[in-house]
């Protein structure tokens, strides 16, 4: 099944081609380490596939849905974790709150994957998103992710701001996931993924230049 069908994608930043003519298939079950330097398409790409452009050219399809012009339904296949977490302002109750109210998450969802990254919501419910720890942040965006039981789970350099234990329950979190889902990790650190993936795609210049089971 197809979670993920990309046709000759491309997109502009002021007159440049940011993404050149894209195609690719992402199938459930597919754990995904995409690869590149910077400016290479990759962050431009999964943030195409989750809507945020519209496209000069080409089409992507989420289980069938438009990114943009049905962006709602496919916002309920994807989970999507930022390299950079975004500046909320809610508590961390407040917060879950919000997500269990937008997403149907049930908050003692979120608590117990942040349970298993050795996060403890309780102790911290009343402070603000923002002013938690880089790690802390990771951790909970991280286990709202892993709660939600998305189709396709997106990380974007996912162990950026996580120590190596806290990199480990990462990993042993991924692998025990019941659920059927793809993944996506933008990494520039294959080691940091090799056992959790079984596709590499290698971007550069806004092109796919690898693409290869592993």
């Amino acid at each position: 099944m197809k979670i993920v069908e990309a046709r000759g994608v491309t997109k502009k930043f002021m007159g440049a081609k940011v993404l050149d003519s894209v195609t690719l298939d992402i199938e459930l079950g597919e754990k995904i380490a995409m690869m590149g330097p910077n400016g290479a398409g990759k962050t431009t790409l999964v943030r195409a596939i989750l809507g945020f452009y519209h496209l000069d050219g080409g089409s992507i399809r989420v289980e069938s849905y438009d990114p943009t012009k049905e962006r709602v339904e496919v916002l309920k296949k994807i989970a999507f974790i930022p390299q950079l977490p975004p500046p909320v302002k809610l508590s961390v109750s407040e917060l879950l709150t919000f997500v269990e109210r937008s997403t149907g998450t049930k908050k003692s969802d979120v608590i117990s994957q942040a349970d298993a990254m050795e996060l403890d919501l309780k102790r911290h419910k009343e402070k603000p998103f923002f002013k938690l720890s880089g790690g802390m942040k990771q951790k909970l965006l991280i286990a709202i992710a892993l709660a939600r039981r998305s189709r396709l789970l997106v990380f974007d350099e996912p162990t950026a701001n996580l120590d190596p234990k806290a990199r480990e329950h990462f990993y042993t979190l991924l692998n025990s996931l019941e659920y059927e889902h793809s993944s996506i990790f933008i990494t520039h650190r294959l080691e940091e993924v090799e056992g959790l993936v079984n596709r590499k795609i290698y971007m550069d210049l806004g092109k796919v230049v690898e693409d290869e089971k592993v």
